[in-house]
């Protein structure tokens, strides 16, 4: 398949993209280009690939469910402007 001058302008009016008439040949020249990709998709033989709907029909990996404190309150608290012990240290807004 080729596009036209034609339809390069009207794709362009559809997706509200303003092309200069100086730039109509250069993106035929891509549009094209992309159309010749996709003419070779379609000749691959995908017949003994099983389609796939989605991942809702996968089963995920389970992990173990424990709570944990991470064990890095020193990382956690590295840029911290005021701590107290093991807490970030703010200052009162309620009087």
């Amino acid at each position: 398949m080729s596009l036209d001058a034609a339809t390069v302008r009207r794709i362009a009016n559809l997706a509200r993209i303003r092309v200069a008439e100086a730039e109509v040949a250069t993106l035929q020249q891509e549009l094209n280009g992309i159309l010749g990709w996709i003419e070779q998709l379609q000749e691959v033989d995908v017949s003994a690939v099983e389609p796939l709907t989605g991942a809702a029909s996968m089963a995920l990996r389970m992990r173990e469910d424990a709570v944990t404190d991470g064990g890095y309150v020193d990382r956690v608290l590295m840029n911290a402007p005021d701590r107290a012990g093991d807490f970030y240290a703010v200052p009162k807004v309620v009087e």
